[in-house]
């Protein structure tokens, strides 16, 4: 798609779409696609390549060149667990590119509270925005993912193929996206959903979906950072152990409001 378009956000995602659709696919192939396709194409390409690379270089650097620093030789993941998690991600993917490919739409069409240009509204207000923006995001992805497991029909038929996953020696940053399609969407909609709440910068909005990738991947490797408050792998690794703690994302605050918080370094000092 060439030209200058009226609609600000419509412009922003037709150049995404060209600066990824146009290094990886021939131009035959995606330009004569309508608009929506090809942004779901380049979210699904972006979504598969940043997974795998991120994955193969977490997984080389802390397996092979970091060999038992960070995990014991006995809690390294198999290469048959790894693609398995591979597998299931990849199966999921077209489907977990929808969820941006949509909420692009939805910002395209005016629907959302969306601003294009942090000049729009200055400094000061985008991150008041952003800060909302999180604290949002926090809150819902918490819910979701606890009721997840609360909730029996929700667990036995969606999350528990996430869930199969339940000790050191079957985690990896590859389990990450491991989810049953529907439930990787359901614990990313509160992403979408604040679009109608807060006024958010829209480049920043599509930027943190993808982060998801990278941080899920993260959150999966087993190595705990001790970098208060993050909700990272210490914390996440204790949750597929016990099902019942740590439902959090970013954070630990929701955790330790609601009552579900459970620290891996008092796990380690009751184990001394």
């Amino acid at each position: 798609m060439n030209g200058t378009y009226l609609n600000p956000f419509l412009e922003e995602t037709a150049f995404y779409n060209r600066i990824v659709l146009g290094s990886l696919v021939p131009n035959g192939l995606w330009a004569p696609l309508p608009h929506f396709f090809q942004t779901w194409l380049r979210n699904y390409l972006g979504g598969t390549l940043l997974y795998l690379v991120s994955g193969v270089l977490w997984c080389f650097y802390i397996y092979y060149v970091k060999r038992s620093v960070y995990i014991p030789k006995d809690a390294i993941p198999s290469n048959k667990a790894m693609l398995l998690q591979i597998y299931v991600a990849m199966k999921a993917m077209p489907w977990y590119s929808a969820l941006p490919t949509i909420s692009e739409y939805m910002v395209e069409n005016g629907w959302a509270r969306c601003f294009s240009r942090i000049s729009d509204v200055s400094w000061h207000a985008y991150l008041m925005y952003l800060a909302i923006y999180l604290i949002f995001v926090e809150f819902g992805i918490y819910w979701m993912h606890r009721e997840l497991h609360d909730i029996k029909p929700l667990y036995k038929y969606l999350h528990a193929t996430h869930h199969i996953y339940n000790k050191q020696n079957t985690l990896s940053p590859f389990a990450g996206l491991a989810f049953h399609p529907i439930d990787g969407i359901l614990q990313a909609v509160p992403h979408v959903i604040a679009l109608f709440v807060v006024p958010m910068h829209f480049t920043t909005h599509i930027a943190l979906l993808f982060i998801e990738a990278i941080w899920t991947a993260n959150i999966h490797d087993c190595i705990h950072a001790k970098i208060w408050p993050v909700m990272g792998a210490g914390y996440h690794t204790i949750h597929h152990t016990t099902y019942r703690h740590n439902y959090g994302h970013y954070t630990i605050w929701m955790d330790w409001m609601f009552g579900t918080l459970r620290d891996p370094i008092d796990d380690e000092l009751k184990v001394l």
